[in-house]
């Protein structure tokens, strides 16, 4: 599939902001599932500054500087991006014990599994406690097979939490979301990770988009999409699963990625520092067009 894909973000000051310093990871990532053809900028007030790179992660991070006294800040991100299915047939092939993929990414020499075990560690925004470990267990019953066991848990959370955009911010702590069974699409991906990092194994956090489409016979209104998030294991000799607890699904040509990290800390899509501003609100639109071949 091949989408166009435009994520708009404002800011609005109450006082005037004298200058601002930015970080944005707002560029598709070019993995052997997605290709991004284009990715431009527009950015008002003009920066006086614009550089790019690559993060430890891999995720291309836009970074420009704002010297001039503004009252809102406005960040545009025009891109192309062409998606290919992820290969399923490792969903089917495997069927070693979780306790297997545990074992082999303690002991492994491979240099690849060896840089994956980080994944396995608590991160910023992702601890590891007893209610997730229990939480957790229903699904990892010894000997059972890993992706079996692993679409369970995704089912799990699926059928057990409520989606509530009204509930959770970024600062809302995992053991609230696990206690009231209810949060987002971020929440339920850090949520898939703790179990799973919770058992020994190796889970990220994806960034990203999810095409949307109208109802029959209705027109898809501008703005209507939304930044999503979702989750990705990985499997020895099959590499990152990427899987989507918020809709109970395997990630697919739909599922657009941004970002790659250990937490939602690691791929913020815009944070930075300003000087003055105080208050603020925010706004933010995000389009995803299906291109039409």
């Amino acid at each position: 599939m091949k989408y166009r894909i435009k994520h708009t973000t404002h800011y609005e000051y109450s006082s005037q902001v004298s200058m601002c310093f930015n970080e944005a990871r707002m560029s598709p990532v070019n993995s052997a599932h997605q290709t991004c053809a284009r990715n431009r900028f527009v950015i008002h007030p003009a920066p006086e500054s614009l550089h790019k790179r690559f993060d430890y992660f891999g995720n291309q991070v836009t970074s420009f500087d704002i010297l001039q006294p503004h009252r809102e800040l406005s960040v545009t991100v025009y891109s192309e991006v062409q998606v290919l299915a992820h290969a399923q047939q490792a969903l089917f092939s495997a069927d070693y014990p979780w306790e297997f993929v545990r074992d082999s990414l303690k002991t492994t020499t491979d240099p690849e599994q060896i840089v994956v075990r980080e994944y396995i560690l608590p991160s910023m925004l992702i601890p590891v406690f007893d209610e997730v470990k229990e939480y957790a267990d229903k699904s990892f019953k010894p000997g059972r097979p890993v992706m079996e066991a692993i679409r369970e848990l995704v089912e799990r959370i699926f059928k057990d939490f409520k989606y509530d955009p009204g509930f959770s911010s970024i600062s809302t702590p995992l053991k609230t979301v696990l206690e009231h069974r209810r949060g987002v699409c971020q929440d339920f991906a850090h949520l898939g990770i703790a179990c799973i990092r919770s058992m020994g194994l190796a889970a990220g956090y994806v960034s990203g988009y999810l095409e949307t489409l109208p109802p029959p016979g209705q027109e898809k209104l501008e703005g209507a999409d939304a930044s999503h998030a979702w989750l990705a294991v990985y499997l020895p000799d099959h590499g990152w699963m990427h899987l989507d607890p918020t809709n109970n699904m395997v990630a697919g040509d739909q599922h657009i990625t941004l970002a790659f990290g250990r937490d939602f800390a690691d791929v913020t899509p815009l944070k930075g520092v300003i000087y003055g501003g105080d208050d603020h609100e925010l706004s933010v639109s995000v389009d995803v067009r299906r291109i039409e071949e």
